[in-house]
């Protein structure tokens, strides 16, 4: 039996440059699904706190925000701290908790300024209930029974003021926020109160003033 003839030269050629174009395409892809310990799909692996799971990036991704974001995305300026000798545990009662936010509708802010300014009221709220003890078993029927969150409105900085007073008298938690003043409306505009406890006494703050 005759050996068979050598593969020609062209051959060789062919064939390396066949494997050199699939070695690189399965290379390519295996890297931008993160299998050689690449970003992956062109992104920047960050790790995301206070959580330990990865946040991938988009490439045309940027931390630095603008400053013309849009509107309702700047940060806002709490409430100055209180001592919480104001507040009163409300160890007796067992009724609904709730958060009564008022917004001011006479800024003409639109809906996402509103809602942030709202998340803001929340958050101060939570935070400021959060760091006394005795506030524990109020923001843990709050949770329980869903966060209720209802928005008000009011019609000036001033009734804003009074609404906050009256509501810190009757032992409840009362913030107002300052708005930073980066977008929509002057810097310290008093935008929203978040008012938090139980809903009775609530009521007797917020009871009267319309929905938002």
């Amino acid at each position: 039996m005759a050996d068979k003839p050598p593969p020609s030269l062209a051959a060789v050629a062919v064939s390396s440059l066949i494997l050199g174009v699939l070695a690189g395409y399965f290379i390519g892809q295996g890297s931008s699904i993160g299998v050689f310990g690449g970003s992956g799909a062109g992104g920047e692996l960050k790790k995301s706190w206070p959580n330990s799971y990865d946040v991938r990036v988009h490439a045309d991704s940027s931390d630095d925000q603008a400053d013309d974001e849009e509107e309702g995305e700047d940060e806002d300026e709490g409430e100055g701290d209180g001592d919480g000798k104001e507040l009163n545990d409300f160890r007796d009662s067992s009724e609904e908790v709730k958060l009564v936010l008022a917004v001011r509708t006479d800024l003409g802010m639109g809906k996402g300024k509103i809602a942030a300014q709202c998340s803001h009221a929340a958050l101060a709220c939570y935070k400021y209930l959060l760091q006394y003890p005795t506030s524990a078993p109020l923001l843990k029927r709050w949770e329980w029974g869903g966060q209720p969150k209802i928005a008000v409105q009011v019609k000036s900085e001033e009734e804003l003021e009074t609404l906050q007073a009256q509501a810190i008298s009757l032992g409840l938690c009362a913030r107002i926020i300052h708005d930073a003043g980066r977008t929509q409306i002057a810097a310290g505009s008093a935008t929203v109160l978040g008012v938090l406890g139980p809903k009775s006494v609530v009521d007797q703050v917020t009871g009267h003033l319309k929905l938002l």
